[in-house]
């Protein structure tokens, strides 16, 4: 991986990683668009995730250092952390069974196309359901709903499908409003991929001490601002908007993908 490459996948994971059409999915078509294959590059693709879930921990630094902070004492923040491990949880545990075969299966670029068009048709379905709004701030979440959310969030081992879609489309099933379904799909998205890349950071320790990590920061750092300004972005959007224009996306570039492959314009 060059200099260049790594700014381009930086981008592709800062801008999708916290919007509904699956940051995984258009990663892999954008590894497979360079030419980059092999243990190493999967390794980068997870490493620099970790990079783009930073910029929610900073955009979030006043609630989480408060929750920190107040543990010990605060029943709301207790009820918080609890949720979070609670939706948590169902990824951990489903993808430590089944990631590997997953990843083995379904990682490539017509598995991801399908996805990203039935995501999409999910979501115009999702939008268009009259919505009864009963929790207004992550802060009102049961530990019911957190389990609702994270059984959602699993979906996502299923490249394409997008965690963030998966556990914002489960929100607004569940009654909360848009900004806190992807409020908390943003605060539950810090332990899902802080651990991933934790454990590829250390799985990778050796490669990444006898080779050149110049393009590894490059990209993980590009990754940390975008992410940050489409954090920003998403959260203004939401306040006023539906999830449409992302279904909307999912379907035409799946599309296009699919086109493309059977038509042979694109060797995927």
């Amino acid at each position: 991986m060059n200099i260049i490459e790594a700014i381009i996948l930086g981008l592709v994971e800062g801008i999708t990683e916290f919007l509904p059409i699956s940051s995984t999915g258009h990663l892999i078509l954008t590894r497979d668009l360079l030419g980059l294959h092999g243990d190493s590059i999967d390794r980068v693709l997870i490493i620099i995730q970790g990079a783009a879930i930073l910029a929610v921990c900073w955009e979030f630094r006043a609630k989480l250092l408060g929750t920190a902070f107040t543990l010990h004492k605060d029943p709301v923040s207790r009820r918080f952390v609890l949720n979070l491990l609670i939706a948590f949880l169902p990824l951990a545990i489903l993808g430590l069974l089944f990631g590997k075969p997953i990843k083995a299966a379904l990682f490539n670029p017509i598995s991801v196309a399908i996805a990203l068009v039935v995501g999409g048709f999910i979501i115009l379905w999702a939008e268009k359901r009259p919505h009864a709004e009963r929790v207004q701030d992550v802060d009102q979440l049961g530990p019911l709903d957190a389990l609702k959310l994270g059984l959602f969030q699993a979906l996502a081992l299923i490249p394409g499908t997008s965690r963030s879609g998966a556990t914002i489309i489960g929100g607004l099933l569940s009654g909360l409003s848009r900004k806190t379904a992807a409020e908390f799909s943003f605060f539950v998205a810090i332990p899902v991929l802080l651990a991933a890349t934790a454990l590829d950071l250390w799985e990778a320790r050796h490669e990444l001490a006898s080779t050149d990590v110049t393009p590894l920061v490059v990209s993980c750092v590009v990754s940390f601002v975008s992410a940050l300004v489409v954090t920003k972005l998403l959260l203004r959007y939401v306040s006023k908007h539906s999830f449409a224009a992302f279904a909307w996306y999912r379907i035409a570039f799946g599309a296009l993908i699919l086109i493309t492959w059977k038509t042979g314009l694109i060797s995927w």
